[in-house]
């Protein structure tokens, strides 16, 4: 039985929190709630030197077990047998952050382990150095609904305009892993074809996962109760039961300005995708323009962060990809599988 890590990715407000709660209630995957420590620690990981040190390991895992900003409290698993396992294990940058949620499958009596952050889309590449044996489930949702809802989201700063750039770059990613990644590695499934039938939908994905489907993915309620921060109160439909209603409320929630910048900026993708569009008015011109502008400041700020990272790969002191599945090990020539651990904890 399969190991590997599952990440889910997807543009923010597309139903990715949804779709970790019903793999997170599989009997043998557990997908915890986000934390915000697997980028940064990539990141920083000149600053402690090299990891095939245990002094190096125990510093970046005691980083990321104390850092306010991390979130490692949401896997709720306890900070100082954290470092300690992470000091013990494999000497690399993978290992270290792998160990954390390693350790939150643990505590359900679960094999393997997932992480849901839908920026993920955009750093694939990344993650397949930290977890080379790692498989993607991207989740599309029509665009409009997505700019929509992140409209709404009180933690969304920006306009309409960075909303529907951000649509664009995830479906443009998901294009390009669908065209350079092996089947075996990468999957994309529809929001409204997952919450129109979900049985159907995830016994698909469960085929690719390389799992056996179980019932209990399909009514994720009781996983939102221990996967779903309470003080999130934007994901408070996860807490009933999988329901179709915001399909198309675009139409509803949408200005009529925005609705026609969407189709015609996104109009090809949403097409592509099984989309219909409205038929409605075209985009102003300054609607268009400041669009693309924008689209213009984040494609040239992501090609500054990835020419610093080229450069920081470079100099890199120590191995990245990690060493904890039978994958990985078999990867780096070293074929080992850990053993299960015991069911401590339902869901």
């Amino acid at each position: 039985m399969s190991d590997r890590p599952v990440f889910v990715v997807g543009c923010p407000r597309s139903g990715t929190t949804m779709l970790q709660l019903m793999l997170h209630s599989h009997p043998r995957i557990a997908v915890p709630p986000e934390t915000r420590f697997l980028v940064p620690a990539y990141f920083r990981r000149r600053i402690y030197g090299d990891l095939r040190s245990a002094s190096a390991r125990t510093a970046l895992a005691q980083w990321i077990a104390t850092d306010r900003n991390s979130k490692f409290r949401e896997l709720k698993i306890d900070k100082d047998d954290f470092v300690r396992q992470a000091t013990e294990g494999p000497g690399s940058l993978g290992s270290v952050i792998g160990t954390a949620f390693r350790m939150y499958a643990d505590r359900f009596g679960k094999v393997r382990w997932g992480d849901k952050r839908p920026s993920y889309v955009k750093q694939v590449d990344m993650l397949l150095r930290l977890f080379p044996d790692a498989q993607f489930v991207h989740l599309i949702r029509d665009g409009r609904d997505c700019v929509a809802s992140l409209k709404e989201m009180p933690w969304y700063t920006l306009n309409s305009f960075h909303a529907v750039s951000t649509w664009a770059e995830a479906i443009d990613a998901g294009r390009k892993l669908r065209r350079t990644m092996a089947k075996d590695n990468y999957y994309e499934l529809r929001y409204e074809e997952l919450t129109d039938d979900p049985s159907t939908e995830l016994k698909k994905l469960c085929e690719f996962l390389e799992e056996d489907f179980d019932p209990a993915m399909v009514s994720p309620r009781e996983a939102a109760e221990i996967a779903v921060p309470v003080h999130k109160v934007w994901h408070s439909n996860t807490h009933g039961d999988v329901t179709r209603s915001r399909v198309g409320s675009w139409a509803n929630r949408l200005e009529d300005w925005e609705i026609a910048l969407c189709e015609q900026a996104l109009g090809e993708r949403l097409k592509s995708h099984g989309y219909e569009l409205s038929g409605g008015d075209r985009a102003a011109k300054e609607h268009m323009l400041a669009w693309q502008k924008t689209m213009q400041k984040r494609r040239a700020s992501r090609m500054r962060k990835q020419m610093r990272d080229r450069i920081n790969r470079l100099r890199e002191p120590a191995p990245v990809a990690a060493l904890l599945t039978s994958g990985q090990r078999a990867l780096a020539g070293i074929p080992q599988q850990r053993a299960e651990a015991p069911v401590t904890e339902r869901v």
